[in-house]
């Protein structure tokens, strides 16, 4: 296994496949700090040298995080179908490169390999992608996954209503609901953060979003974004629920500093099957976003991208409806700028998508960072263009309660009709019965009229 490498005259070696990984990676502010980055870009570009000649075997077995120290890894490794690895562990990560952006190769055979890759690996062959490679890459996976309706299918745009407030007030919930709805928002999930994580008022948002979903005939699902402890003991106290959410982590360390374990996870899975109010077999939600480890002390000297990857790895056996990345939540101390962001959106979604996983994201930023709304909307188009499950909108793109910024609910109308996308199905014939659309899915002079959904209207 050669770690090393002559570029310009000059020799670059490497001490780990784990040093080689981070110093591959484009550049991030979080790695930068956590002197995982590559110092030069001659250094970034030798390293991108070596990977590109490690093979799947050398990427497997040496995950970034010890198997015996840690279940994500344990998880990654014991997921892996040994058959399908056996066929594809000797070729290099360039090959696989090759392989996935082939224009011969199409998703069925992308689904032949996905269960020999381990998340290094998936974060390896995404270091060697141009931004462009990563969106027609993308492009090529769909991932379907049903809760109550079905999501991810070709030529589908989706979209997570956030209707977030500042004092989880009930006529303000209401308000955005019905804002957001009238645009054409929600078909991916009702999903309110609240500010109160008490079983108490989670049970209350979790009612209030039942009946709006029910009064109105919504073909969606209803999830409230509280911890994963607080959501089971709602469910637990009779609370109507069709999806639990957990932020989570590419380690255990990180895993155990938001307060969870895989065995939280799969008592969530388990409640649900008896208790939820789901149709579907897909009943949770998971949210990541690169840099979280590394502020919890939890990335074991990994980069950003390696350990968003195992994010992926420790979601994909539970079979989430729905995951997406937060891309630019956490700030600019790990992604500092517009072109920093919109690299991470797109190598998450395409790590997602590789994994399996139904993926969308949250296109966003924070104040502070060196980023605007046009950076925002510009990573929305063109995670759409790759084919992107699912987006997030709040009302005019300013979460007044969260404090960032992301897409507004009518960038999602706009997406839909410049890229030719549609919602789900069930919910586009909703949204004709309303008469926010006309029959070829055009918006009409009510969309947008959110005083469809009050009494004397109705």
């Amino acid at each position: 296994m050669r770690l090393s490498s002559q570029l310009g005259g000059k020799s670059y070696n490497f001490d780990s496949v784990k040093e080689v990984l981070g110093r591959a990676n484009e550049l991030k502010s979080g790695d930068a700090m956590a002197g995982i980055a590559a110092r030069s870009d001659s250094e970034r570009v030798a390293a991108k040298d070596v990977l590109s000649n490690l093979l799947i075997s050398d990427v497997r077995n040496n995950p970034v995080v010890p198997y015996e120290e840690d279940e994500v890894t344990r998880l990654i490794q014991d997921g892996i179908d040994e058959n399908v690895y056996n066929r594809i562990k000797n070729w290099s990560i360039a090959e696989l490169r090759e392989f996935i952006l082939s224009e011969n190769t199409e998703q069925a055979e992308i689904d032949e390999i996905r269960n020999g890759l381990t998340s290094e690996t998936i974060a390896a062959v995404a270091k060697l992608m141009s931004n462009l490679d990563l969106i027609y890459a993308a492009n090529k996976i769909r991932v379907h996954t049903t809760c109550n309706t079905t999501m991810g299918r070709r030529g589908t745009l989706s979209a997570r209503l956030q209707p977030n407030h500042t004092v989880d007030s009930i006529d303000g919930i209401r308000a955005s609901l019905f804002e957001g709805l009238s645009y054409g928002v929600g078909d991916a999930v009702l999903g309110l953060n609240p500010v109160n994580d008490t079983i108490a008022n989670t049970k209350q948002i979790f009612e209030l979003l039942d009946d709006v979903k029910n009064k109105f005939e919504i073909p969606s699902q209803i999830c409230v974004l509280a911890h994963i402890n607080t959501q089971i003991e709602a469910v637990k106290q009779g609370a109507p629920c069709d999806m639990i959410f957990q932020s989570i982590a590419g380690s255990e360390k990180g895993n155990t500093a938001f307060g969870f374990s895989a065995t939280t996870v799969q008592e969530a899975t388990d409640l649900l099957k008896v208790k939820g109010t789901a149709k579907g077999e897909n009943l949770l939600y998971f949210e990541t976003g690169q840099g979280a480890e590394l502020s919890s002390d939890a990335n074991f000297g990994a980069d950003q991208v390696t350990m968003e990857a195992r994010c992926y790895g420790f979601a994909k056996p539970f079979k989430p409806f729905m995951v997406n990345t937060v891309v630019g939540f956490i700030g600019p101390e790990y992604l500092y700028d517009s072109k920093q962001v919109i690299r991470a959106g797109l190598e998450d979604h395409f790590m997602g998508k590789l994994t399996g996983l139904p993926m969308g994201c949250d296109c966003c930023y924070t104040n502070h960072m060196a980023a605007d709304q046009n950076d925002i909307e510009n990573l929305a188009v063109m995670l759409s263009a790759a084919g992107c499950t699912y987006i997030i909108a709040v009302p005019s793109g300013d979460d007044i309660m969260l404090n960032y910024q992301t897409n507004s609910y009518q960038d999602i109308q706009a997406i839909r009709t410049l890229l030719g996308l549609r919602p789900i199905k069930e919910f586009e014939d909703w949204m004709k019965k309303i008469g926010i659309i006309d029959e070829n899915g055009r918006p009409t002079y009510r969309m947008g009229d959110a005083t469809i959904f009050t009494e004397s209207r109705r």
